[in-house]
């Protein structure tokens, strides 16, 4: 998750696994968005959701 860090710190499908005490992207994703995602050093990830629930608020004011 290194390349992606910036992007993975504020998504929404990042959760943190209590067992192995580190964050893992929740998504369900096939081997080969994953391998291509991986591949592609400047693309996006298509699945990014921002888990900033105040960002709405933010924009409005």
């Amino acid at each position: 998750m290194s390349k992606y860090q910036g992007t993975c710190d504020t998504c929404a499908y990042l959760t943190y696994d209590d067992e192995y005490q580190e964050y893992y992207c929740d998504i369900n994703m096939d081997e080969d968005d994953y391998a291509r995602l991986l591949e592609d050093r400047h693309a996006a990830c298509p699945y990014y959701r921002n888990g900033d629930e105040y960002a709405v608020v933010r924009h409005q004011i």
